[in-house]
């Protein structure tokens, strides 16, 4: 087995919620895995926000969704 040292900042290691400076590379890539679903996560409710997509209702939502699949169907 191959070491890889990594350095980041005190701000990033709390930030993280790292307890060991010791890692696996799996728990490390789930670690970054964790940190990017949650910024993607912010992105989308921010986008649905600026869009007014968040204040669709579950019927116009689902409304889009078939009018889309529809759109699909015919350009296929």
């Amino acid at each position: 087995m191959r070491t890889l040292s990594i350095s980041i900042s005190e701000l990033e290691f709390n930030k993280f919620g790292l307890t060991d400076e010791k890692l696996s590379f799996s728990e490390l890539v789930e670690i970054i895995n964790k940190e990017l679903l949650k910024q993607n996560l912010r992105k989308s409710v921010d986008l649905a926000e600026k869009y007014k997509l968040s204040k669709m209702t579950m019927s116009e939502i689902t409304d889009e969704v078939k009018a889309t699949r529809r759109d699909a169907k015919g350009n296929s």
